[in-house]
């Protein structure tokens, strides 16, 4: 499948939207906490058992990011959403069945591996092509269209609380939301994979890669051989960790934290404060990554692991004796949480190059599949050890929420560590162009 070219006259401006119906479809997998007390229940599961099927996720995102990063490079937009359509509804269908028959590895493996696969694959198919369009403002361009990821779970958290009203929380009702989800998003996914485009003067044939190539290039081989790459993996990781832990378990965390206290908060409003998150999410990945155009990514990687870490500890100290102080630190995190993830791929850009920055991105972003594991097992691994010591409310997340804090700062320390990539590591331009013209000649 041959990357589509824009015909003259061209709009940059629809790019967008074709990414936008990918990410906001992809961006369920932020919804999956409304999920988590139904399958607690349906299939008695454990709090550390129900965040599998979302931990394998954001592994597979991450893996199929790093892995099929060069494939997305070569084969170009439209290849990568089809292929993530194709898994990320599968995934849904598998769940279904899965659900159905109340055989949960299923919905690990649906949810988890092939969903995951579809995540990652579809997570990455329009940044390098929206930074090719949007040269001017990467920030801007790569927040719009992951913004989308952010917001994805506004839409399905309130969506999914309704359907599992209507249907029933048991296991069939779960499976049949399942089945709601992987049609609809299929049919939605489809919008984008008609509309993408990329720019004429991209490397689509012989004679055109040099052109579209300036400034210090970096090959994604020869990237993670840099202590930059590494430096911002670490980076990632810590703010991802600090994020995911509270998104992963928001709609149980905030009913904890306030079920001894006169104003318990109720199932309804749980979901509701999943979708705030993911409003602030969402907000964060434009607001924050356009700010980063005007500031520096250093220094609003300044702000994303320095306030967060503040914000770590009001919670910490104060959030069980104030709901809006709980809910304004909670929703402040996950701003920056979004906003890390939009401004990363600018940040790459700059220090490594439009050369192959989607392949370098899908590597990074194995810092995400480690965040996935990490942020999820210490909130919930420590509520369930604190739970089985006869321990409850706001106490079960005091001692995660100390190592969010201490994560953070290291995440601090490397991101002051990013200095520019040497020339040694940069790619002559004769290279590049090779080396271009030839990935395009090589079968899809």
């Amino acid at each position: 499948m041959s990357p589509p070219v824009a015909p003259v006259g061209w709009s940059r401006w629809l790019v967008p939207p074709a990414a936008l119906s990918v990410h906001l479809s992809i961006g369920q997998a932020y919804a999956w906490s409304v999920f988590k007390p139904p399958l607690e229940s349906a299939l008695g599961l454990s709090g550390t058992q129900s965040a599998l099927p979302f931990q394998l996720g954001i592994v597979m995102l991450g893996l199929s990011a790093a892995f099929g990063g060069t494939l997305v490079e070569r084969n170009g937009p439209r290849w990568a959403m089809t292929v993530a359509l194709v898994c990320f509804s599968s995934g849904f269908l598998l769940s279904a069945l899965g659900a159905s028959l109340e055989q949960y590895w299923l919905i690990v493996l649906g949810y988890g591996f092939v969903g995951g696969i579809g995540l990652g694959i579809g997570y990455i198919s329009p940044v390098s092509t929206l930074i090719k369009w949007f040269p001017d403002r990467p920030g801007m361009a790569t927040g719009i269209a992951i913004m989308g990821f952010g917001g994805g779970a506004l839409i399905a958290s309130p969506w999914s609380a309704r359907m599992l009203e209507s249907f029933g929380s048991d296991s069939s009702g779960i499976a049949l939301a399942f089945l709601v989800h992987g049609l609809s998003y299929a049919v939605f996914m489809l919008l984008g994979v008609l509309l993408v485009r990329v720019p004429r003067d991209a490397p689509q044939a012989p004679g055109t890669a040099r052109q579209a190539l300036t400034g210090p290039q970096v090959s994604a081989n020869q990237a993670i051989r840099t202590p930059q790459f590494w430096f911002l993996w670490i980076v990632l990781c810590t703010n991802v960790t600090a994020g995911i832990g509270i998104l992963e378990k928001a709609a149980p965390m905030i009913t904890d934290f306030f079920a001894d206290t006169s104003t318990p908060v109720s199932v309804t409003a749980a979901a509701g404060f999943v979708a705030l998150l993911s409003a602030a999410n969402m907000a964060g990945r434009i607001g924050w990554s356009s700010t980063s155009d005007l500031i520096g990514r250093k220094n609003i990687y300044r702000v994303y692991l320095g306030a967060g870490a503040l914000m770590y500890t009001l919670i910490a100290l104060f959030g069980d004796s104030s709901k809006p102080l709980f809910v304004l630190c909670a929703l402040v995190i996950l701003s920056f949480y979004g906003g890390g993830f939009a401004t990363i791929p600018a940040y790459l850009k700059d220090l490594f190059g439009t050369y192959q920055v989607g392949a370098i991105h899908g590597r990074l972003l194995t810092a995400w599949s480690t965040a996935g594991v990490l942020g999820p097992l210490i909130v919930n691994w420590i509520a369930d050890r604190q739970e089985a010591a006869g321990r409850h409310g706001a106490s079960l997340y005091g001692l995660s929420f100390v190592i969010m804090i201490g994560l953070l700062v290291v995440g601090f320390v490397a991101n002051e560590l990013v200095r520019p990539v040497a020339p040694r590591h940069h790619v002559p331009a004769p290279r590049e162009a090779a080396h271009a013209e030839r990935q395009q000649s090589e079968p899809a």
